[in-house]
């Protein structure tokens, strides 16, 4: 068989396997709406199967209303059939129009068109037999219960199947999905042995599975829901209502000994109200019920019990989420995602300098370097332990909280941390896979302040690869009023390159990095600097370790002397500390009060030698206070430009960078201008 015939018999056998999936799909929607026809509550009222006509999908509602009004008209007799069928064919006109002009899924149609559907056909027929006020009454009830069956039936059908774990599915889509499940089970009830029910075994069973392999919550809400799809079915089986719920939660006390005695508290609980109901026959059919339950539980194969644990997913192996082992497992993943996109970039940068006609080796130079990257990435690793140490205590609690709130909106991220530091600040951190949307929106802040009990800034998002990292931190207590201003001195490319970066931790952090020379070869060497060290830094690394792989990445981009300038401020939102990092950077001015002070520091650029240090600085800036940063193309005007300086206009920090850039402009030597660069940035109240 060649490749050709191999491919033509996979396609034919997928196509196959394609539509055996949809007949199973459009069958199980025909055959739970004829089921469901059958179904009655206290009052002989049927509305479930017009409830699932309501959130048929487009493809699937002719199914279930084929199905419901098939089995309305055999199981219904006289007006109740006429009824019924009335109300199907009103429900299905009434999801035909909801799946052709409403595209999105959204309950309150299925539920008004639900309700209408039982509702309007019970008046017509109660004026039509002359019904008293009580039958009014009844049918309103009727009409209520078919709008929240839709409600729970919406709900189910629309959950993320893909992801029914009890550890992730929220509890408001599994409450209705074990509803749905309930209503569809008590439908079968109606078969029956002499009062015997099959479907209540299984219910029996389903529930003590539930205790004993998931847990005492999950076996409560079970039951909780079964007993209330069962006991409404008549009202000589009301007593079910609290008899499953009471006996679920006496079971539970006994899922540390063994299933034999999980099975028998519930067996003997259920004869307690069985003899306390004296209904008789029914009573007697219960404990039976019960007692076949228990024997399901008790000879599971080992096989069916190990699946059933992977089901439940208890979560015994598994991290806790915000657990230190799995923050920084993720942290480290960005880390090292960083650190291969600086490889990338300087590759890209080498190719470049290559098809310029510079491809000598340096291969003693590169050597040495590569060395060197062992150290710095130590370096980088301890600054994650560094911020690792810093972080007080992980909020697992709400970090559960979180991770239901956005299983509400069908999110499911991979890992949630609510890390609180030290100094009680809180910040949350999202991993999920690089498709997931909606994780930057405002609502999903809104709820994560809800649940924290603190207000966050606006969410920021770092992608790596097919994941992201969306970071939320606690609202700061300032913020910084900043604008920039340039000048090329040649062509249009400027050697000086500025950033300005949020690290998602509190810091805004100013960069001008001014490449050697002027031009292009410049702007390549001082957007290589700045832009690998806002990476770096937005990754979490700390200013060292990330110099030190700048440096290493301009020493070997190309065989030629490349180097560029880093000049730094990083500014705490939270205190007002600034930091001032340079690297054979030119002077900065801070201005306070209309008194200016500058930071002048010797240090070497980057791209010269190996093991070059930052040179350091620290101040702390108050409300008003501004720092200004300059490339050497406008510092080298001396005395004048500080004269200049200190005059503050009460302008905003786009006009005093530019106003700045102009004076440099105005007064500097025009044979011998160099590409100029200014950021002015005042700090302000948030």
């Amino acid at each position: 068989m060649n490749v050709k015939e191999k491919i033509k018999k996979i396609d034919k056998g997928s196509l196959k396997n394609a539509r055996f999936n949809v007949i199973l799909k459009r069958g199980a929607w025909f055959l739970a709406s004829l089921v469901l026809s059958v179904s009655t509550v206290i009052g002989g009222c049927c509305p479930f199967a017009v409830s699932l006509i309501c959130v048929s999908s487009r493809k699937n509602f002719l199914f279930s209303t084929v199905g419901a009004g098939l089995g309305y008209m055999i199981f219904c007799s006289g007006n109740d059939a006429i009824r019924y069928f009335s109300a199907t064919i009103i429900a299905c006109l009434g999801t035909l129009a909801i799946n052709i002009f409403n595209t999105k899924k959204e309950a309150y149609l299925p539920m008004l068109v639900a309700f209408l559907s039982v509702f309007t056909t019970g008046i017509v027929m109660n004026l039509k037999t002359g019904a008293v006020i009580g039958q009014y009454a009844l049918v309103f009830g009727e009409a209520v219960l078919a709008m929240g069956s839709s409600y729970f039936f919406f709900k189910g059908v629309n959950c993320n199947m893909k992801r029914l774990k009890f550890k992730a599915l929220p509890v408001a889509d599994l409450t209705c999905l074990l509803i749905s499940f309930s209503t569809l089970l008590s439908s079968l009830c109606v078969i029956n042995i002499k009062g015997f029910a099959p479907a209540r075994m299984i219910a029996a069973a389903i529930m003590l599975i539930a205790i004993r392999f998931g847990s005492k919550k999950w076996g409560l809400i079970i039951s909780i829901c079964l007993g209330f799809s069962v006991g409404i079915s008549g009202e000589n089986s009301l007593f079910l209502l609290g008899a499953y719920a009471f006996s679920a939660l006496a079971a539970g006390l006994f899922t540390s000994v063994s299933s034999l005695s999980v099975g028998a508290c519930f067996v003997f609980s259920m004869a307690f109200f069985a003899v306390a109901s004296g209904e008789g026959a029914l009573a007697l059919c219960t404990v039976l019920e019960s007692f076949g339950g228990a024997l399901i539980l008790v000879l599971l194969p080992e096989g069916a019990r190990y699946k059933i644990n992977e089901f439940f997913e208890s979560g015994a192996d598994i991290a806790p989420d915000g657990s230190l082992r799995q923050s920084l497992v993720v942290r480290l993943r960005f880390a090292s995602s960083a650190l291969s996109q600086v490889s990338e970039s300087v590759r890209d940068v080498r190719e470049k300098i290559n098809e310029m006609g510079r491809t000598e080796p340096m291969e003693s130079e590169l050597r040495m370097v590569a060395a060197d990257q062992f150290f710095s990435i130590s370096d980088m690793l301890a600054d994650l332990a560094f911020e690792f140490d810093e972080a007080e205590l992980f909020d697992y609690k709400a970090a559960g909280k979180i991770r239901r709130m956005l299983g509400e909106y069908d999110i499911y991220p991979e890992n949630i941390s609510v890390i609180v530091d030290k100094f009680n600040r809180t910040r949350v951190e999202i991993s999920a896979p690089s498709k997931t949307h909606g994780l930057d929106s405002p609502r999903i802040k809104a709820e994560i302040e809800k649940i924290c009990g603190r207000y966050f800034e606006k969410s920021r998002t770092n992608y790596s690869g097919k994941s992201q990292m969306v970071s939320i931190i606690e609202r700061a207590n300032y913020k910084m009023d900043f604008g920039f201003a340039q000048y090329c001195a040649e062509g249009k490319l400027c050697g000086d390159t500025i950033k300005m970066i949020n690290d998602g931790r509190g810091h805004m952090i100013f960069i001008i990095s001014d490449g050697m020379g002027k031009g292009g070869r410049a702007a390549l060497d001082g957007a290589m600097g700045a832009g690998l060290l806002s990476k770096l830094l937005s990754a979490g690394f700390g200013f060292d370790s990330s110099l030190k792989v700048v440096n290493s990445a301009l020493l070997v981009k190309s065989s030629e002397e490349s180097l560029a300038t880093l000049d730094c401020a990083c500014v705490d939102l939270f205190n007002g500390k600034c930091e001032f990092y340079k690297a054979g950077a030119p002077k900065s001015y801070v201005l306070k009060n209309n008194s200016l002070s500058k930071c002048e520091l010797s240090s070497m650029p980057a791209g010269i030698l190996r093991g070059i240090e930052f040179a350091k600085r620290t101040t702390v800036l108050n409300v008003g206070d501004e720092i200004i940063m300059m490339s050497d193309g406008i510092t080298d005007l001396g005395g004048i430009l500080d004269e200049f300086i200190k005059v503050n206009d009460k302008v905003t920090s786009n006009e005093r960078a530019q106003a700045i850039l102009d004076f440099a402009l105005e007064h500097g030597d025009s044979r011998h201008r160099d590409d100029m660069s200014v950021i002015v940035a005042r700090l302000i109240k948030d």
